[in-house]
């Protein structure tokens, strides 16, 4: 295979810490070379769990010396997602950035524009793609199990009546706060994944928790052009939790409980590779079928492992990156319009 690729992570907050360095680090063809972060516990974090990772508080330096990295991942918080991907662009260097994509659309596509012009790889890191349930999901959907699918219920949500503190829950625009770009960058890409373009959206986007400064509780109704309906909910207040997934044809239903489990493994220290890595057990399994006539289906593992392997193979002209940029810009794309259907009170059609 060659000399590993030396990656430079901007970042290691909960992104760069939990998701992306373990994953580098368990990517054959891959190396962390090189960490970029000013916070003392962070930089004390790396040394003790990446020792043998270069420290970098200064980003410049890194794009001054181009030549010492092979591919960039920007982990940073969501205000910092383009600049930091565009001067990873001008420095010539591949680039993985975290979702959401860009704050704006517009500033989305211009950098998969930019990006294309220049000829330098750009993908997103779109991680929800390998949940295990919606592996499992895309696997039935395939085989046809369900018929034809009339709606496709989504929900990432939580019971979070205190507000932590962060850039997540700060109300400044180029931070992109809130549950809509945070947990609905991922539902609304699945959706459109499994069911294709989307031609209208409503959405409902509410502060609920006293000083919320940010939206903690939203809905999106998407309209697909081939008329499957995706709800989607993202919540912090949710006291008792909804089906993680819920998707209904005319031939049977399929519903599912639970998040993913690799989250949560990886920030108890888990890495992929070991036993049982992305299983759920079978008392956790989705049910398949009509009321009085279910069956468990196995649960795929979830399989995070798989999105750094393939952005080696793109890189060595072995095949495409993992996520096509455009699809991560028309996220954004739905989650601008999704606010402005709540604020206006009326659904919209898609032009994008």
């Amino acid at each position: 295979m060659g000399e590993a690729l030396r990656v430079g992570l901007l970042g290691y907050g909960t992104a760069g810490r939990v998701f992306h360095a373990p994953l580098i680090a368990a990517a054959p063809g891959l190396r962390l070379h090189a960490v970029v972060t000013t916070n003392p516990q962070r930089r004390e974090q790396v040394r003790r769990e990446h020792p043998e990772v270069r420290l970098v508080d200064d980003v410049d330096l890194l794009w001054r010396t181009p030549e010492a990295l092979d591919l960039v991942v920007v982990a940073t918080p969501n205000r910092h997602h383009v600049p930091m991907a565009r001067a990873a662009i001008a420095a010539g260097l591949p680039v993985v950035v975290d979702k959401p994509l860009a704050t704006t659309a517009a500033e989305a596509r211009a950098l998969v524009d930019e990006a294309a012009r220049r000829k330098v790889p750009l993908t997103v890191f779109q991680n929800r793609r390998w949940d295990g349930d919606f592996r499992t999901a895309r696997r039935l959907l395939a085989a046809g199990e369900l018929g034809q699918v009339t709606r496709f219920e989504s929900r990432f949500e939580r019971w979070r009546p205190a507000i932590k503190p962060g850039w997540r829950e700060n109300a400044a625009p180029d931070d992109a706060g809130g549950a809509l770009y945070d947990l609905g960058a991922h539902l609304i890409d699945q959706a459109v994944q499994l069911f294709g373009p989307v031609c209208s959206v409503y959405a409902e986007v509410d502060r609920r928790r006293p000083g919320a400064q940010v939206d903690d509780d939203a809905f999106v109704a998407l309209t697909h052009a081939g008329g499957v309906r995706s709800h989607v909910w993202m919540s912090a207040v949710t006291a008792q939790l909804g089906p993680r997934l819920r998707i209904l044809g005319d031939r049977a239903a399929y519903t599912t409980y639970g998040l993913d489990v690799q989250e949560a493994a990886l920030r108890a220290g888990g890495r992929p590779g070991s036993p049982g890595w992305g299983e759920v057990t079978p008392e956790r399994y989705g049910r398949l079928g009509v009321d009085g006539d279910l069956r468990a289906v196995p649960t795929e593992p979830g399989r995070y492992q798989d999105f750094y392997p393939q952005v080696v193979a793109a890189l060595r002209g072995e095949g495409p990156m993992p996520v096509d940029p455009a699809d991560a810009a028309t996220t954004v794309a739905l989650i601008e319009l999704a606010h402005r259907c709540a604020a206006e009170g009326v659904v919209l059609p898609v032009d994008i």
